[in-house]
């Protein structure tokens, strides 16, 4: 779907760097060459994510060089990518939003095509969909398909790849919600709860590997995947309702020490036995304090939802300069020059 069949709209790309040096120029250039022609305003914000390599001073340089659309937004630390990626969000001033890596492995060129999807098929997510995976098939490949099914499972968001960070929001949708931990990956099972999942769609997306830097993934994150899709079961599910699960849990470990500690009284009483040094009693008497501490945290849960969810005031990053352009500057147009570098006496 051709760009100026979309209807108007402003564009912002989010791309999260850490210790990306040697990828920023290629980025841009190829950023460039996917966008230069597009039809519509754009920005490109660049998130660097606490780089000890130079990657800040490079993307200062480039956005020196190439115009006010490229904007940098540098952290105070390394928050990880979630926490880049919320504050490139943040960020953005377009109604449209676009995120992926900034390993050069996503490709800028499919990001027209997924946002002419986006708009003309009235959808609030379109994911891009690794088909042709350039990646190791023990360590990345194989674990990503496990996670794939897994988090579909249990969201019930069926999508074949959560882990591509190319996806194509709309921004008045993608901003209701707040990025922590490691939620990137599990950002279309985070938008089902504010939006229908008729409305998210997957698109085939091209994979290139990678040719400057090195991975910052590892098998490591798998451990932290599978804690993060505890918390996000758990949210989708008891969000407005924490008391309940907690006191579901509650309720169980009650009538089960209740069960026991009734069968203790009955030999008590009817037969006379002696029951003072039996483990039943412990396990009872303990199943029934459990009960009670449950019960109890999920009334503070209950209390805590309304106070920390819902007041949307708090965020996972800090920023150095938190500057931002007016709304009427910084945006590239198809007018500007197509290689999109402005001229250095500008």
């Amino acid at each position: 779907m051709k760009p100026q069949d979309s209807p108007a709209h402003t564009l912002s790309l989010v791309i999260p760097m850490y210790n990306e040096v040697d990828n920023v120029v290629p980025m841009l250039d190829r950023v460039h060459e996917a966008l230069g022609s597009y039809p519509h305003p754009w920005e490109l914000v660049l998130v660097d994510d606490g780089s000890s390599d130079g990657t800040a001073e490079a993307i200062r340089r480039e956005s020196a060089v190439r115009g006010a659309h490229v904007r940098l937004i540098e952290l105070a630390r390394n928050f990880k990518q979630t926490a880049a990626m919320q504050a490139g969000i943040d960020a953005a001033r377009g109604d449209v939003i676009a995120t992926l890596d900034g390993d050069l492995q996503n490709d800028p060129i499919d990001i027209p095509r997924m946002v002419g999807r986006l708009l003309n098929e009235n959808l609030d997510l379109v994911a891009g969909w690794r088909k042709d995976r350039k990646d190791g098939l023990w360590l990345r490949k194989i674990p990503s398909r496990i996670a794939n099914r897994l988090i579909a499972r249990l969201t019930g968001v069926h999508l074949r790849d959560y882990g591509c960070s190319l996806k194509v929001f709309r921004a008045s949708v993608l901003k209701k919600l707040r990025l922590y931990g490691e939620m990137h990956r599990f950002i279309p099972a985070w938008l089902s709860t504010v939006t229908q999942p008729r409305r998210i769609a997957q698109e085939v997306v091209q994979h290139h590997p990678r040719v400057h830097g090195v991975s910052k993934y590892g098998i490591s994150r798998t451990f932290r995947v599978l804690l993060d899709l505890v918390f996000v079961y758990f949210f989708m599910r008891f969000r407005s309702r924490p008391g309940h699960f907690f006191g579901g849990i509650g309720i169980a470990l009650g009538a089960l020490g209740g069960v026991i500690l009734s069968y203790l009284l009955a030999l008590k009483l009817a037969f006379g036995e002696s029951i003072g040094g039996r483990p039943l009693l412990f396990a009872g008497f303990f199943l029934v304090i459990a009960a009670v501490q449950m019960v109890t945290a999920g009334v503070l849960a209950e209390v805590l939802a309304r106070v920390l969810f819902e007041s949307g005031g708090t965020r996972s990053y800090f920023l150095r300069d938190e500057s931002v352009p007016s709304s009427d500057e910084g945006w590239h147009h198809a007018s500007d020059a197509t290689t999109g570098r402005a001229e250095s006496s500008r």
